[in-house]
């Protein structure tokens, strides 16, 4: 049985492996555009914001599964 947390550090570290390679793909999409070749530009900026998209999915549901466990009467603030 693997613990919560192991299973969130999972997530974190594949949205950054996968912000890592959206990187790369901007990278390569500004040396394809610079030498004018918008196709090819254009398909890695496409695969940046695939990457992307999978990165804010794995935060996502690290986020929903935070609010789900977090408990409003548990923290009376700065203020209270």
């Amino acid at each position: 049985m693997t613990d919560a947390r192991d299973d969130v550090a999972a997530q974190f570290k594949t949205a950054a492996e996968k912000l890592e390679r959206a990187a790369a793909h901007c990278r390569i999409a500004a040396r394809h555009f610079i030498d004018r070749d918008v196709p090819r530009g254009c398909a890695h900026a496409f695969a940046a914001l695939g990457d992307m998209a999978i990165a804010h999915e794995a935060i996502d549901a690290n986020a929903k599964l935070h609010a789900g466990k977090a408990r409003i009467d548990a923290d009376p603030g700065p203020n209270a």
